[in-house]
């Protein structure tokens, strides 16, 4: 087999990609410290066409090389907007209308693979968190629903940005049988 080149991927220009429909989904990281893995998660983002980014507390914001880093670019395709706390992201979350759900292992979390977002009712957000802390008690409190990657090996959890993209991918799996063509 022979690769592909990135001339034959038809893939969308950054202009193409802004106007673009999007997948209703609004990713929002709590406190994630490392540039590389917010980086990942904009590429993951730009790669399933989520509709914007919400980047609080902690974080960092493009522009920035390591960012960029992994980023390559998509820093500049995905919409994205900075908050001081988690916690006024997820107000102005909830005044638009969004279900609220964050990837944090707690009692009562809904397996991944159960979870069956009804997009009929509206658009999605996503809650991810810090690296070692996971996502603030406080913020897991106010999301409708958590949910859980099933696991089977040795350590309690997957890298943010590993998380993250499995969670995107399903939310886009499920809007593409969702969607009207």
């Amino acid at each position: 087999m022979q690769k592909k080149k990135i001339t034959e991927m038809g893939r969308l220009s950054v202009a193409e990609f802004k106007q673009a429909k999007k997948l209703p989904l609004t990713v929002v990281l709590d406190n994630v410290r490392s540039l590389n893995n917010i980086g990942s998660i904009f590429r993951t983002c730009d790669a399933f066409g989520v509709e914007r980014l919400m980047l609080c507390g902690i974080c960092a914001t493009p522009p920035g090389a390591e960012i960029h880093k992994t980023a390559l670019g998509a820093e500049d395709s995905v919409s994205w907007e900075y908050f001081e706390t988690t916690a006024l992201a997820i107000d102005r979350l909830e005044a638009e209308g969004y279900t609220v759900c964050c990837l944090e292992q707690v009692h009562e979390s809904i397996s991944l693979e159960n979870f069956e977002p009804d997009f009929s009712q509206g658009g999605y957000a996503l809650v991810s968190g810090h690296e070692v802390d996971g996502v603030d008690p406080i913020i897991v409190d106010r999301c409708r629903h958590c949910l859980e990657i099933p696991q089977v090996g040795t350590k309690h959890s997957l890298n943010v940005s590993v998380s993250t993209g499995i969670a995107i991918w399903h939310f886009f799996e499920k809007y593409k049988r969702f969607a009207p063509k």
